[in-house]
């Protein structure tokens, strides 16, 4: 699904129940809660944040391994 296509649904949901306000305070809780979350997790990233740091890393050395022991070997070795 696209971000516009989860958005319609979101406010489509959100039509059936605003009119209740016991369930709009669980909701606008755990928005609350989610927006948290994804301040909180710093893996979490744009596009371009992600694209950027593939360019960053592109101009650093690089390392090949002949096999995946090797490359074991080599990351227990950090």
């Amino acid at each position: 699904m696209t971000a516009l296509q989860l958005n319609a649904e979101f406010y489509r949901a959100m039509g059936e129940i605003a009119d209740d306000e016991t369930l709009m305070a669980k909701v606008v809780k755990y928005v609350k809660k989610l927006a948290a979350q994804k301040q909180a997790d710093p893996t979490l990233m744009t596009k371009e944040e992600f694209f950027a740091r593939i360019d960053e890393a592109k101009k650093g050395p690089s390392r090949r391994f002949a096999s995946i022991e090797e490359l074991d070997q080599y990351i227990k070795s950090l």
